[in-house]
């Protein structure tokens, strides 16, 4: 309820010679929108609570003598993805500054996975959740999207969901959250974050402080994250951003130009842009490598095999960047231990990427690249 402003006579008391004056003021808002608010947080921390940390798998590679590989797993989330943090950060955070009240239409942009994990803090929350998305998404995310009572609007280009998002709040009277801004300072960097758990984790093994964090960029807002906290804790660990093809945060991060755009669309769902995104903050990346499409799904393949589960298309842009920076630290001589993220399950894309029927329409043909990452963790050529 918007209150109007009032006005009361001011008097400052007997024996002052000043004048009386009028002092205006609003009314306090209904105390019930305070009162959602508290059950509303209180809600998304009992659901945190719930959740337990994502564990931190160890890949067995021999031929890397003296470098250890990590994989955090963020496929056991509730909602299968990196991005269930990201969500229930962007939904505190819109909350706490007080965009969301009961009933507000929530909206995102998204090429899925963040929408799945929205879609279903909103329902926790009561609220209608749209997600905007390009038209070629996966049907996997779609059906998990509507499964937590979400609806799906699709555009033919990724470079229209940004417009047509905001243009939906609007006629609904609803909230963007707007991943490609916030994610990046929704999510406190100082603690209770991925690039801690990771370090927590770390602490028993071998080489406890990684000499790498290989995470490639959607949003830009986990890579942010982990490389303010490497800063802020004082760690020699790097950060390497993989980029997709067809995407522009190589060419952003090379010549130091944040207005750079394209105009295809990432092939591999989830990372990939064709606009420098707010969230992404090239200052703290140490290293970006840019990636074939073809070498991010042969890697993803390999990766499933290794694992005995699918992984998706962005994992497997993760896992190339890891297998390229560990080549150069065998090639050098280097022990240590790298570390790289599973951002969400590949069932989410069994009938995509890892469909040989849809691959080959697709154009795709990861035989050879397949054939060059098994020989490089056997102990051949670096990539």
């Amino acid at each position: 309820m918007t209150a109007s402003a009032q006005t009361v006579p001011f008097s400052p008391g007997a024996g002052s010679i000043r004048q009386p004056f009028r002092l205006d003021y609003t009314p306090l808002p209904e105390v019930a929108c305070r009162d959602w608010t508290r059950r509303a947080i209180e809600l998304l921390e009992t659901e945190a609570a719930r959740s337990p940390d994502t564990p931190l798998l160890k890949l067995d590679v021999p031929e890397l003598s003296g470098i250890d590989v990590y994989l955090k797993d963020e496929s056991t989330h509730p909602t299968g993805s990196l991005k269930h943090r990201v969500a229930r950060s962007l939904l505190l955070f819109a909350i706490c500054n007080g965009r969301i009240g009961e009933g507000t239409p929530v909206i995102e942009a998204s090429s899925g996975s963040t929408a799945v994990s929205e879609a279903y803090f909103a329902r926790l929350l009561g609220l209608p959740f749209h997600a905007v998305m390009p038209r070629g998404t996966s049907d996997e995310k779609v059906a998990a999207i509507e499964l937590h009572g979400g609806r799906c609007h699709f555009v033919d280009s990724s470079k229209a969901i940004y417009a047509e998002a905001a243009a939906l709040a609007a006629r609904l009277g609803g909230v963007y959250l707007d991943q490609f801004t916030y994610a990046e300072r929704a999510t406190d960097w100082r603690t209770d974050n991925i690039a801690q758990s990771i370090f927590g984790q770390m602490r028993s093994e071998r080489h406890p402080v990684p000499d790498w964090i290989v995470m490639s960029a959607g949003t830009g807002g986990t890579a942010a994250t982990i490389g303010r906290h490497i800063r802020y804790r004082h760690l020699p660990t790097r950060l390497c951003v993989p980029d997709a093809e067809h995407s522009v945060f190589y060419d952003s991060f090379v010549n130091r130009d944040a207005a750079l755009t394209c105009e295809r669309g990432s092939r591999i769902e989830g990372i990939g842009r064709p606009r420098v995104e707010p969230s992404f903050i090239p200052e703290v990346v140490d290293q970006m490598i840019k990636v074939p499409d073809v070498a991010s799904l042969a890697a993803m393949r390999v990766l499933s095999r290794r694992l005995g589960r699918m992984v998706g298309g962005s994992t497997g842009t993760n896992f190339f960047g890891l297998c390229w920076i560990a080549g150069r630290m065998r090639d050098a001589g280097r022990a240590g231990s790298l570390v790289t993220l599973i951002c969400d399950s590949g069932e989410r894309y069994r009938n995509t990427y890892h469909d040989d029927a849809w691959m080959a329409r697709a154009g795709f043909d990861t035989a050879a690249d397949e054939a060059r990452i098994e020989a490089f963790l056997e102990g051949g050529p670096s990539l």
